[in-house]
C-alpha cells in the first residue's frame, strides 16, 4: 500500500497527540487536579489511530474504561475532553461522564464504559441501525482481552454474524486483565471470534501500518455488505491498570523490556515508509500539540463546575422522550 505524506503526518500527529495528552493528564492527576480514576492508553496509540483513520463522523465506535485514545482518534475536541476529565459543566458530557464514561455522539463516539464488555452490544445496535438504513456506515467495538471472556461479547459476536452486521470487533490484547496476566497466547482471542464464522486475524498492535491495512480491509468488507470482522491487536501495556497501580504483579524486567521493544511511535518513525517525513515538521507538530494542551488544561482547571440544578438533566428520560 502506498501512503501519501499527508496520511503519514496525520497518523503521526494523532498518535503523538494521544501520547502527550495521556502524559499531561497523568501529571495533572498526580498533582490532585483531576478527580476520579484515569486509565492510561500509552503504547496502544497505533491501534486507535490505525483503526479510526478509516472512519468518519457517521461511523460508530464503542469504547472501554481506557478510552481517551479512542476519543482522540475519532476526532473528539481536545478542549472539551479536558473539560470533561476535569468534570466541568462545559465538558463533552457536561461534567457527568468524566474519564471512564466520556462520549461524543457528534463524532459517533458512543461512550467509554466502566462495565467490562458493555461496549460490543451497544456497537452491535449501532451496526444494526446502519444496516437497516442501508447507509454504508460501520460500527467498531474496542474490546480488552479481559472483556473477551464476557458473555455480552459472545452475544454480540453471535448477533453480528447471524444478522451479518457491518461491525468490527477490535480486540486490544495488552496481556493484562486489570491485575491478572492473560494466560491465552496471542491469537487465541481472534481464534475464538473466528469460530462464530467471521474473518478473524491477529496483528501487531504496536505497528501502525499493520493495524491500518488490516482494519481497512475489515471496514471495506462491512461497508460492502460482507458482514462483521474480528481483529486482535497485540500491544504491551505501558502503565498499570489505572494511574497509581504499582504493577507488582508483573515479572522483574518485563516492564522495561516491553517498553524498550514496542513503542509504536518510535516504530512508526523508523519505518522506511516514513523516511520522507521532515524533522522540522515533526518538531512543529510536537510544539503545536504542547500549545494545545497547555491552553486546554488552563481553561479546564479554571472552568465552572456543574451547578446543583443540573443534577438530573440528561440522566433520566420520561416516557414522552423529554429530559426529566
Amino acid at each position: 500500500m502506498n501512503y501519501s505524506l499527508d496520511t503519514l503526518y496525520e497518523a503521526y500527529r494523532s498518535m503523538k497527540l494521544i501520547r502527550e495528552f495521556e502524559e499531561r493528564i497523568r501529571a495533572e492527576y498526580q498533582q490532585g487536579k483531576l478527580p476520579g480514576f484515569i486509565h492510561m492508553y500509552r503504547n496502544q496509540e497505533a491501534i486507535a489511530v490505525g483503526a479510526c483513520m478509516h472512519l468518519g463522523n457517521e461511523d460508530y465506535i464503542s469504547s472501554t474504561h481506557r478510552g481517551h485514545g479512542h476519543c482522540i482518534a475519532k476526532g473528539c475536541d481536545i478542549d472539551d475532553m479536558l473539560l470533561e476529565l476535569a468534570c466541568k459543566q462545559e465538558g463533552l458530557c457536561k461534567g457527568k461522564g468524566g474519564s471512564m464514561h466520556i462520549a461524543d455522539m457528534s463524532k459517533g463516539m458512543l461512550g467509554a464504559n466502566a462495565i467490562v464488555g458493555a461496549g460490543p452490544p451497544i456497537a452491535a445496535g449501532a451496526a444494526l441501525t446502519a444496516k437497516t438504513l442501508g447507509n454504508g456506515m460501520v460500527s467498531m467495538a474496542f474490546i480488552g482481552d479481559g472483556a473477551s471472556d464476557q458473555g455480552t461479547v459472545a452475544e454480540a459476536l453471535n448477533l453480528a454474524f447471524v444478522l451479518q452486521l457491518p461491525m468490527i470487533f477490535m480486540y486490544e490484547n495488552n496481556h493484562y486483565a486489570e491485575f491478572t496476566q492473560n494466560p491465552k497466547p496471542d491469537g487465541r482471542i481472534a481464534e475464538r471470534a473466528g469460530a462464530y464464522g467471521m474473518p478473524a486475524v491477529t496483528v501487531d498492535g504496536s505497528d501502525f501500518f499493520a493495524v491500518y491495512e488490516t482494519v481497512g480491509e475489515a471496514v471495506q468488507r462491512g461497508r460492502e455488505g460482507g458482514g462483521p470482522s474480528a481483529i486482535e491487536a497485540v500491544a504491551s501495556r505501558y502503565y498499570g491498570h489505572f494511574e497509581g497501580d504499582a504493577q507488582q504483579y508483573r515479572d522483574a524486567g518485563e516492564l522495561e523490556a516491553s517498553r524498550a521493544a514496542s513503542d509504536p511511535i518510535e516504530k512508526f518513525l523508523a519505518d522506511a515508509r516514513c523516511s520522507d517525513l521532515e524533522n522540522s515538521r515533526i518538531d512543529e507538530i510536537g510544539n503545536d500539540i504542547q500549545n494545545v494542551l497547555d491552553a486546554g488544561v488552563e481553561r479546564a482547571l479554571a472552568a465552572a463546575d456543574p451547578t446543583p440544578d443540573q443534577l438530573y438533566t440528561d440522566v433520566y428520560v420520561n416516557y414522552r422522550g423529554e429530559s426529566a
